[in-house]
Protein backbone atom coordinates (compact mmCIF):
# COMPACT_ATOMS: atom_id res chain seq x y z
CA UNK A 1 0.00 0.00 0.00
CA UNK A 2 1.64 3.32 -1.06
CA UNK A 3 1.90 6.09 1.52
CA UNK A 4 -0.38 9.07 1.13
CA UNK A 5 2.22 11.24 -0.61
CA UNK A 6 2.87 8.55 -3.23
CA UNK A 7 -0.87 8.06 -3.61
CA UNK A 8 -1.35 11.79 -4.17
CA UNK A 9 1.40 11.87 -6.80
CA UNK A 10 -0.19 8.88 -8.54
CA UNK A 11 -3.59 10.59 -8.61
CA UNK A 12 -2.07 13.77 -10.08
CA UNK A 13 -0.69 11.70 -12.95
CA UNK A 14 -4.12 10.27 -13.67
CA UNK A 15 -6.54 13.18 -13.43
CA UNK A 16 -7.33 16.75 -12.48
CA UNK A 17 -7.79 16.79 -8.72
CA UNK A 18 -10.65 18.72 -7.15
CA UNK A 19 -10.04 21.05 -4.23
CA UNK A 20 -12.93 22.08 -1.98
CA UNK A 21 -14.74 25.42 -1.96
CA UNK A 22 -15.13 28.18 0.61
CA UNK A 23 -15.23 27.40 4.31
CA UNK A 24 -16.50 30.84 5.37
CA UNK A 25 -19.35 30.82 2.86
CA UNK A 26 -20.59 27.53 4.25
CA UNK A 27 -20.23 28.65 7.87
CA UNK A 28 -22.44 31.66 7.09
CA UNK A 29 -25.28 29.26 6.24
CA UNK A 30 -25.43 28.22 9.89
CA UNK A 31 -26.24 31.78 11.09
CA UNK A 32 -24.07 31.29 14.17
CA UNK A 33 -24.18 33.49 17.26
CA UNK A 34 -21.54 34.56 19.78
CA UNK A 35 -22.08 31.51 21.98
CA UNK A 36 -21.29 29.20 19.08
CA UNK A 37 -17.73 30.50 19.11
CA UNK A 38 -17.25 29.73 22.79
CA UNK A 39 -16.78 26.65 24.91
CA UNK A 40 -16.22 26.38 28.65
CA UNK A 41 -12.59 27.46 28.32
CA UNK A 42 -13.54 30.54 26.28
CA UNK A 43 -16.48 31.90 28.26
CA UNK A 44 -14.21 34.23 30.20
CA UNK A 45 -12.78 35.92 27.08
CA UNK A 46 -14.02 39.53 27.06
CA UNK A 47 -13.56 40.26 23.35
CA UNK A 48 -16.24 39.23 20.87
CA UNK A 49 -15.27 35.95 19.21
CA UNK A 50 -18.04 35.81 16.63
CA UNK A 51 -16.49 35.51 13.17
CA UNK A 52 -13.33 33.81 14.42
CA UNK A 53 -14.27 30.79 12.33
CA UNK A 54 -11.19 28.74 13.19
CA UNK A 55 -12.47 28.47 16.77
CA UNK A 56 -15.37 26.34 15.55
CA UNK A 57 -13.01 23.38 15.27
CA UNK A 58 -12.95 23.46 19.07
CA UNK A 59 -16.42 24.79 19.91
CA UNK A 60 -18.62 23.31 17.14
CA UNK A 61 -16.56 20.53 15.54
CA UNK A 62 -19.62 18.84 14.06
CA UNK A 63 -20.23 21.88 11.84
CA UNK A 64 -16.72 21.68 10.42
CA UNK A 65 -17.09 17.92 9.88
CA UNK A 66 -20.35 18.49 8.01
CA UNK A 67 -18.73 21.06 5.73
CA UNK A 68 -15.77 18.81 4.93
CA UNK A 69 -18.12 15.91 4.20
CA UNK A 70 -20.33 18.07 1.98
CA UNK A 71 -17.31 18.96 -0.17
CA UNK A 72 -16.11 15.37 -0.34
CA UNK A 73 -19.62 14.25 -1.29
CA UNK A 74 -19.60 16.91 -4.02
CA UNK A 75 -16.52 15.33 -5.57
CA UNK A 76 -13.55 16.99 -3.85
CA UNK A 77 -10.35 15.00 -3.66
CA UNK A 78 -8.74 17.49 -1.25
CA UNK A 79 -10.25 19.55 1.56
CA UNK A 80 -8.52 22.37 3.39
CA UNK A 81 -8.30 22.48 7.15
CA UNK A 82 -10.21 25.21 8.98
CA UNK A 83 -6.96 27.00 9.82
CA UNK A 84 -6.72 30.02 7.53
CA UNK A 85 -6.24 32.29 10.57
CA UNK A 86 -4.75 29.79 12.99
CA UNK A 87 -1.47 31.58 13.65
CA UNK A 88 -0.57 33.31 16.88
CA UNK A 89 -0.35 36.53 14.81
CA UNK A 90 -3.88 36.36 13.40
CA UNK A 91 -5.35 35.15 16.71
CA UNK A 92 -3.75 38.06 18.55
CA UNK A 93 -6.72 40.24 17.56
CA UNK A 94 -8.89 38.07 19.80
CA UNK A 95 -6.34 37.67 22.57
CA UNK A 96 -6.05 33.97 21.72
CA UNK A 97 -2.48 33.65 20.42
CA UNK A 98 -1.81 30.82 22.87
CA UNK A 99 -4.48 28.69 21.15
CA UNK A 100 -2.72 28.58 17.76
CA UNK A 101 -1.12 25.14 18.05
CA UNK A 102 -4.28 23.59 19.52
CA UNK A 103 -6.42 25.04 16.72
CA UNK A 104 -4.19 23.53 14.04
CA UNK A 105 -4.10 20.09 15.62
CA UNK A 106 -7.86 20.02 16.18
CA UNK A 107 -8.72 21.24 12.68
CA UNK A 108 -6.31 18.83 11.01
CA UNK A 109 -7.70 15.89 12.99
CA UNK A 110 -11.28 16.78 12.01
CA UNK A 111 -10.44 16.90 8.32
CA UNK A 112 -8.34 13.73 8.61
CA UNK A 113 -11.22 11.81 10.19
CA UNK A 114 -13.67 12.80 7.47
CA UNK A 115 -11.15 12.14 4.70
CA UNK A 116 -10.41 8.66 6.05
CA UNK A 117 -14.11 7.85 6.43
CA UNK A 118 -14.82 8.88 2.83
CA UNK A 119 -11.79 6.98 1.52
CA UNK A 120 -12.88 3.84 3.39
CA UNK A 121 -16.28 4.02 1.66
CA UNK A 122 -14.66 4.37 -1.77
CA UNK A 123 -10.99 3.31 -1.76
CA UNK A 124 -10.75 3.95 -5.51
CA UNK A 125 -11.14 7.67 -4.77
CA UNK A 126 -8.62 8.47 -2.02
CA UNK A 127 -9.24 11.73 -0.16
CA UNK A 128 -6.55 14.09 1.04
CA UNK A 129 -6.18 16.89 3.60
CA UNK A 130 -4.39 20.16 2.88
CA UNK A 131 -3.28 22.18 5.88
CA UNK A 132 -4.39 25.74 5.13
CA UNK A 133 -1.75 28.35 5.94
CA UNK A 134 -3.11 31.86 5.45
CA UNK A 135 -1.09 35.05 4.91
CA UNK A 136 -1.82 36.46 8.42
CA UNK A 137 -3.21 39.99 8.82
CA UNK A 138 0.25 41.62 8.70
CA UNK A 139 2.54 42.28 5.76
CA UNK A 140 6.32 42.11 5.97
CA UNK A 141 6.93 44.16 2.81
CA UNK A 142 4.63 47.13 3.17
CA UNK A 143 4.22 49.76 5.86
CA UNK A 144 0.69 50.09 7.27
CA UNK A 145 1.49 53.76 7.98
CA UNK A 146 1.55 56.02 4.90
CA UNK A 147 3.46 58.59 6.92
CA UNK A 148 6.23 56.13 7.78
CA UNK A 149 7.07 53.98 4.74
CA UNK A 150 9.97 52.30 6.52
CA UNK A 151 7.80 50.96 9.35
CA UNK A 152 6.79 47.28 9.45
CA UNK A 153 4.09 45.81 11.68
CA UNK A 154 5.78 42.41 11.65
CA UNK A 155 9.27 41.03 11.15
CA UNK A 156 10.40 38.05 9.11
CA UNK A 157 11.55 36.24 12.25
CA UNK A 158 8.18 36.77 13.94
CA UNK A 159 6.41 35.32 10.92
CA UNK A 160 8.74 32.32 10.88
CA UNK A 161 8.06 31.65 14.56
CA UNK A 162 4.29 31.82 14.08
CA UNK A 163 4.31 29.70 10.94
CA UNK A 164 6.56 27.09 12.58
CA UNK A 165 4.01 26.64 15.35
CA UNK A 166 1.22 26.31 12.79
CA UNK A 167 3.12 23.78 10.69
CA UNK A 168 3.93 21.70 13.78
CA UNK A 169 0.23 21.61 14.67
CA UNK A 170 -0.90 20.71 11.15
CA UNK A 171 1.62 17.89 10.88
CA UNK A 172 0.74 16.56 14.33
CA UNK A 173 -2.92 16.60 13.28
CA UNK A 174 -2.18 14.43 10.24
CA UNK A 175 -2.35 16.60 7.09
CA UNK A 176 -1.15 15.25 3.73
CA UNK A 177 -0.24 18.61 2.20
CA UNK A 178 0.82 22.05 3.42
CA UNK A 179 -0.95 24.79 1.46
CA UNK A 180 0.43 28.32 1.72
CA UNK A 181 -2.46 30.25 0.25
CA UNK A 182 -3.83 33.66 -0.66
CA UNK A 183 -0.29 35.03 -0.83
CA UNK A 184 -0.48 38.82 -1.18
CA UNK A 185 3.06 39.43 0.10
CA UNK A 186 5.74 37.04 -1.11
CA UNK A 187 7.96 37.86 1.85
CA UNK A 188 5.28 36.41 4.13
CA UNK A 189 5.21 33.31 1.93
CA UNK A 190 8.99 33.04 2.09
CA UNK A 191 8.73 33.11 5.89
CA UNK A 192 6.23 30.25 5.72
CA UNK A 193 8.53 28.28 3.42
CA UNK A 194 11.49 28.93 5.73
CA UNK A 195 9.42 27.74 8.70
CA UNK A 196 8.45 24.56 6.84
CA UNK A 197 12.08 23.90 5.95
CA UNK A 198 13.13 24.29 9.59
CA UNK A 199 10.34 22.04 10.88
CA UNK A 200 11.06 19.39 8.25
CA UNK A 201 14.76 19.44 9.09
CA UNK A 202 13.99 19.07 12.78
CA UNK A 203 11.69 16.12 12.08
CA UNK A 204 14.04 14.50 9.58
CA UNK A 205 11.57 14.91 6.71
CA UNK A 206 12.80 15.38 3.12
CA UNK A 207 11.69 18.60 1.45
CA UNK A 208 11.01 17.04 -1.94
CA UNK A 209 7.64 15.21 -2.13
CA UNK A 210 9.13 12.81 -4.68
CA UNK A 211 11.54 11.72 -1.95
CA UNK A 212 8.77 11.13 0.57
CA UNK A 213 8.33 14.64 1.96
CA UNK A 214 5.02 16.26 2.81
CA UNK A 215 4.01 18.11 -0.41
CA UNK A 216 3.92 21.90 -0.37
CA UNK A 217 1.41 23.89 -2.41
CA UNK A 218 1.58 27.67 -2.85
CA UNK A 219 -1.24 29.82 -4.14
CA UNK A 220 -0.88 33.55 -4.74
CA UNK A 221 -3.56 36.17 -5.10
CA UNK A 222 -3.74 38.88 -7.75
CA UNK A 223 -5.39 41.81 -6.03
CA UNK A 224 -6.58 43.94 -8.96
CA UNK A 225 -6.59 44.48 -12.71
CA UNK A 226 -2.92 45.48 -12.66
CA UNK A 227 -2.11 41.78 -12.50
CA UNK A 228 0.13 42.15 -9.46
CA UNK A 229 0.13 40.93 -5.90
CA UNK A 230 -0.40 43.50 -3.14
CA UNK A 231 3.37 43.70 -2.66
CA UNK A 232 3.78 44.60 -6.34
CA UNK A 233 4.94 41.41 -8.03
CA UNK A 234 3.83 40.17 -11.42
CA UNK A 235 2.79 36.52 -11.68
CA UNK A 236 6.11 35.53 -13.25
CA UNK A 237 8.08 37.38 -10.55
CA UNK A 238 6.01 35.63 -7.88
CA UNK A 239 6.79 32.26 -9.46
CA UNK A 240 10.52 32.97 -9.59
CA UNK A 241 10.51 34.19 -5.97
CA UNK A 242 9.24 30.90 -4.56
CA UNK A 243 10.98 28.47 -6.92
CA UNK A 244 13.90 27.80 -4.58
CA UNK A 245 11.84 25.08 -2.87
CA UNK A 246 10.73 21.78 -4.50
CA UNK A 247 7.00 22.50 -4.53
CA UNK A 248 4.16 20.20 -5.45
CA UNK A 249 2.19 23.00 -7.09
CA UNK A 250 1.89 26.72 -7.62
CA UNK A 251 -1.33 28.52 -8.40
CA UNK A 252 -3.74 31.38 -7.89
CA UNK A 253 -6.80 31.83 -5.71
CA UNK A 254 -9.15 34.46 -4.27
CA UNK A 255 -9.47 38.20 -5.08
CA UNK A 256 -10.69 37.68 -8.65
CA UNK A 257 -13.08 35.41 -10.51
CA UNK A 258 -12.00 32.83 -13.08
CA UNK A 259 -12.51 35.15 -16.04
CA UNK A 260 -10.21 37.82 -14.59
CA UNK A 261 -7.53 35.26 -13.63
CA UNK A 262 -7.13 33.88 -17.15
CA UNK A 263 -4.01 35.82 -18.31
CA UNK A 264 -2.18 35.23 -15.05
CA UNK A 265 -2.95 31.52 -14.90
CA UNK A 266 -1.63 31.24 -18.46
CA UNK A 267 1.72 32.61 -17.26
CA UNK A 268 1.96 29.89 -14.61
CA UNK A 269 0.85 27.15 -16.99
CA UNK A 270 3.55 28.11 -19.48
CA UNK A 271 6.38 28.68 -16.99
CA UNK A 272 5.89 26.63 -13.81
CA UNK A 273 8.01 23.49 -13.35
CA UNK A 274 5.34 22.27 -10.89
CA UNK A 275 1.72 21.24 -11.04
CA UNK A 276 -0.65 24.20 -11.37
CA UNK A 277 -3.69 24.92 -9.20
CA UNK A 278 -6.49 27.46 -9.46
CA UNK A 279 -9.40 28.16 -7.15
CA UNK A 280 -11.00 31.52 -7.89
CA UNK A 281 -13.85 33.31 -6.21
CA UNK A 282 -17.40 32.90 -7.51
CA UNK A 283 -16.94 36.02 -9.65
CA UNK A 284 -16.35 39.49 -8.26
CA UNK A 285 -18.23 40.64 -5.14
CA UNK A 286 -21.31 42.83 -5.56
CA UNK A 287 -21.90 46.12 -3.73
CA UNK A 288 -22.87 44.16 -0.60
CA UNK A 289 -19.74 42.02 -0.66
CA UNK A 290 -21.66 38.94 -1.80
CA UNK A 291 -20.75 36.61 -4.65
CA UNK A 292 -23.47 36.13 -7.24
CA UNK A 293 -21.82 33.77 -9.71
CA UNK A 294 -23.65 30.46 -9.72
CA UNK A 295 -22.16 27.01 -10.37
CA UNK A 296 -23.00 26.96 -14.09
CA UNK A 297 -21.45 30.35 -14.89
CA UNK A 298 -18.31 29.70 -12.86
CA UNK A 299 -17.96 26.24 -14.35
CA UNK A 300 -18.17 27.63 -17.87
CA UNK A 301 -15.30 30.02 -17.18
CA UNK A 302 -13.17 27.36 -15.47
CA UNK A 303 -13.78 24.92 -18.33
CA UNK A 304 -11.81 27.29 -20.55
CA UNK A 305 -8.73 26.53 -18.40
CA UNK A 306 -9.41 22.80 -18.66
CA UNK A 307 -9.70 22.93 -22.44
CA UNK A 308 -6.38 24.76 -22.60
CA UNK A 309 -4.73 22.06 -20.48
CA UNK A 310 -3.51 24.57 -17.92
CA UNK A 311 -4.41 23.00 -14.58
CA UNK A 312 -3.85 19.98 -12.36
CA UNK A 313 -5.86 21.04 -9.30
CA UNK A 314 -9.06 23.10 -9.45
CA UNK A 315 -11.53 24.28 -6.83
CA UNK A 316 -13.23 27.38 -5.48
CA UNK A 317 -12.57 30.22 -3.07
CA UNK A 318 -14.90 32.93 -1.69
CA UNK A 319 -18.57 32.45 -2.50
CA UNK A 320 -18.23 28.86 -3.69
CA UNK A 321 -20.24 25.98 -2.25
CA UNK A 322 -20.57 22.20 -2.65
CA UNK A 323 -22.92 22.95 -5.54
CA UNK A 324 -20.10 24.77 -7.34
CA UNK A 325 -17.63 21.99 -6.58
CA UNK A 326 -20.01 19.26 -7.79
CA UNK A 327 -20.43 21.02 -11.15
CA UNK A 328 -16.71 21.67 -11.52
CA UNK A 329 -15.87 18.08 -10.54
CA UNK A 330 -18.19 16.67 -13.16
CA UNK A 331 -16.69 18.87 -15.88
CA UNK A 332 -13.06 18.29 -14.85
CA UNK A 333 -13.53 14.53 -15.15
CA UNK A 334 -13.86 14.98 -18.92
CA UNK A 335 -10.42 16.56 -19.34
CA UNK A 336 -6.81 15.46 -18.97
CA UNK A 337 -4.51 17.15 -16.44
CA UNK A 338 -1.79 19.58 -17.48
CA UNK A 339 1.43 17.77 -18.28
CA UNK A 340 4.64 18.95 -16.66
CA UNK A 341 6.79 20.71 -19.25
CA UNK A 342 10.00 18.69 -19.63
CA UNK A 343 11.85 21.66 -21.14
CA UNK A 344 11.03 23.79 -18.09
CA UNK A 345 12.17 21.00 -15.75
CA UNK A 346 15.50 20.74 -17.57
CA UNK A 347 16.31 24.46 -17.18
Amino acid sequence: MPNRTDLLLQQLQKKILILDGAMGTMIQRYALKEDDFRNEALYGVKKSLRGNNDLLSLTRPQIIREIHKAYFDAGADIVETNTFSSTSIAQEDYGLSDLAYELNVASAKLARQVADECTAKNPKKPRFVAGAIGPTNRTASISPDVNDPGYRAISFDQLVEAYSEQVEGLLDGGVDILLIETVFDTLNAKAALYAIQEVFEKRGLPLDPHEGGIPIMISGTITDASGRTLSGQTTEAFLISISHVPLLSVGLNCALGAKELRPYLKVLAENAPYYVSVYPNAGLPNEFGKYDQGPAEMNEQLEDFLKEGWVNIVGGCCGTTPEHIATISNTASKYSPRQLNVKILEK
